[in-house]
């Protein structure tokens, strides 16, 4: 009896001192605050349009809970802006090529016989 009584003493002094040690307990303060990892370019390219390799190539710092929600945020605007651009950019090519081919009419290459239906 009287060992299982000094192992839960044991335990809780190891807990409290623990704790103390985080919570900033003797004087110390908290654990001291990290700089978040910045090594490397994790940022997409401003001056250019984002590709395939920019986005296999992203990396975002980590820090003590994952990542730092902002540069997540920032690069997931991004991309959703791009991705908003270029489709976009597709419906105003598509009109103009369907625009092309019924001004064409009945020339020699009129696409596939669904659209001559």
């Amino acid at each position: 009896m009287f060992m299982f009584f000094f192992l839960v003493v044991a335990l809780a002094v190891v807990v409290a001192a623990v704790t103390l040690a985080v919570l900033g307990g003797g004087g110390r303060g908290p654990l001291p605050h990290v700089a978040p990892d910045l090594s490397g370019d994790h940022s997409l390219a401003p001056d250019r349009p984002v590709g395939r390799e920019d986005v296999d190539a992203l990396r975002f710092p980590l820090v003590l809970r994952g990542y730092r929600m902002a540069d997540v945020d920032d690069a997931l605007g991004r991309l959703g802006a791009e991705l908003d651009e270029r489709d976009s950019r597709i419906a105003d090519l598509e009109a103009a090529l369907a625009g092309a081919r019924a001004g064409r009419g009945a020339g020699p290459d009129r696409g596939t016989e669904e659209e001559q239906r």
